[in-house]
């Protein structure tokens, strides 16, 4: 392994002999030079790892020879060392990037410790996620094996998704081999506690049971709209996974506090037709059918499926004795976007305001049907990431800028989440059988019972039927459905896009939100 190379800059150069020579003895490779512009030139003739820089120097100082330094190598970590401690030096320094700064005198731990920081650092990171999930991985088996209920499936959930996000962080792809496989098991266990409890939830037959999608707002919302709260943002990002919430958590940290962050279960199918409508009625889908007929269309119907989503929340509200000024916006597209940025000093005069932010669900279906949204986003990490670019230059990152200096509470939640899909599954049905590649609903399905959770009577389940023959199946874990036709071509165009539908605890276990501008 090459020696770590460092570019010494200081007037003073011979009062650091003892410095460098304890440099070289820890086997590190130091130049000097006593003045900006030789460090410039020398710079540009060889390479180097750190720079550590003397402030005050006749000639080019160290904030001149800073700067020039970082328009021609903007990566290279550069120390700024100084006998001053004035603010306005400090901010100048760390305004154009510096990687760290000393005070005079320098002791050598303080030296050592800067470069262990600045060039072992991300080594250093990985070695000790990696040693932290090691000793973690197993009590993590060991919960997943255990009879967990609805709340401890929820925290294991966080637990991964918090492993996920670190040892990605640390770049340890060994162990995030480990992590998938552990996440899969997971999967597993948890489509066979959802299928086992699934009814007794949502007929009510159990007091332990999960807040869930047409629970939601009744138990987390309607608290906050009492006569003396402030008024209530109720932002809702379409398919909206709790890792994605995690990677945008300490964006939104500069300028709010998180006061909860909770997890709770999207109803089966976890789609937007059948999660979103029973989110803001506040109802399950069949009593959506049943009481507001107008306002429900199945998927063997014309027509758009979520089109009477305000007059749901304006129903909700009365039903509870609710009676608010409130507003309902649908973001579909940026100039909808930046539209509602303008508008948002009227909306302070309402006491509840939802949002609903349609861009993450175009993100994952675009991925599956433009091919440069795939090459972008083509596993979780890189869908994160493309979660991130998209969300700082969007209206809705205004948004947020622009509530978070208003006394106003914001909630953020999703209707359901989306999962990688991997695993074909035969499945075959009529003409009037659904598209979705998660779950079918149909009167003539064949299937391998073992490939799927199959709900046999939907009034179960309050989702809707088209005849007596009506059932539905649901796909598991990375599995989707495909048809025996052209069988092989759609298992491998759909295979690695992320779908919805199903059951797992990407699409299933989705966040729920409670933020305090700071």
């Amino acid at each position: 392994m090459d020696k770590i190379k460092i570019l010494w800059v200081d007037d003073e150069v011979d009062m650091l002999k003892a410095h460098i020579i304890y440099l070289q003895q820890k086997d590190y490779d130091v130049s000097t030079v006593n003045n900006g512009a030789e460090a410039l030139e020398l710079i540009q003739n060889q390479t180097f790892d750190i720079v550590f820089l003397d402030e005050n120097m006749p000639g080019l100082s160290g904030l001149e020879t800073l700067e020039r330094i970082k328009n021609v190598y903007p990566g290279l970590p550069v120390v700024m060392i100084t006998k001053s401690e004035e603010e306005t030096i400090m901010e100048e320094a760390i305004g154009s990037n510096i990687a760290d700064y000393l005070i005079k005198p320098v002791k050598p731990q303080q030296i050592i410790l800067c470069l262990k920081k600045n060039l072992e650092g991300k080594e250093l990171v990985m070695q000790k996620t990696t040693h932290s999930y090691q000793q973690e991985f197993r009590n993590i088996g060991m919960e997943i094996s255990a009879r967990m209920n609805h709340s401890e499936w929820a925290e294991v959930y966080k637990k991964l998704v918090g492993w996920e996000l670190r040892l990605n962080s640390a770049n340890d792809e060994s162990m995030s081999d480990v992590l998938k496989m552990q996440k899969d098991e997971a999967n597993t266990m948890f489509a066979r506690f959802v299928e086992d409890n699934y009814s007794d939830w949502v007929q009510s037959k159990v007091t332990d049971k999960p807040v869930l999608s047409h629970t939601c707002l009744r138990d987390k919302l309607f608290p906050y709209l009492t006569e003396d709260s402030p008024p209530v943002f109720l932002i809702v990002l379409d398919n909206f996974r709790y890792d994605q919430w995690k990677v945008l958590q300490p964006i939104l940290e500069e300028f709010y506090r998180v006061e909860k962050d909770e997890i709770y279960y999207s109803i089966l199918p976890t789609v937007t037709q059948y999660a979103r409508n029973a989110l803001f009625s506040g109802l399950m889908p069949s009593e959506i059918e049943k009481k507001y007929p107008a306002w429900w269309f199945n998927d063997w119907d014309e027509g758009t499926k979520n089109q009477y989503e305000e007059e749901h929340v304006g129903e909700f509200l009365k039903r509870f004795g609710k009676d608010i000024r409130y507003s309902f916006n649908k973001v579909l597209n940026l100039n909808v976007g930046k539209k509602l940025v303008d508008s948002l000093p009227n909306l302070l005069e309402n006491k509840l305001n939802v949002i609903v932010y349609n861009f993450v669900d175009m993100l994952s279906h675009a991925r599956t049907e433009m091919e440069i949204i795939r090459e972008l986003a083509d596993d979780e990490a890189a869908y994160r990431s493309l979660t991130i670019s998209w969300f700082m230059h969007s209206p809705l990152y205004d948004i947020f800028k622009f509530l978070a200096q208003r006394k106003v509470q914001v909630l953020i939640t999703t209707d359901h989440g989306s999962i990688r899909v991997q695993n074909a599954v035969k499945v075959i049905g009529d003409r009037q059988t659904n598209t979705n590649l998660r779950f079918k609903a149909g009167k003539n399905l064949n299937f391998n019972k073992k490939d799927v959770f199959h709900i046999k009577n939907p009034d179960e389940a309050y989702l809707p039927k088209q005849n007596v023959s009506t059932s539905y199946i649901f796909a598991r874990g990375y599995d989707f459905f495909a048809y025996p036709n052209n069988y092989n071509y759609y298992a491998n165009y759909y295979r690695d896009t992320f779908q919805h539908g199903g059951i797992s605890m990407e699409e299933v276990l989705i966040p729920f939100i409670t933020l305090r501008g700071k």
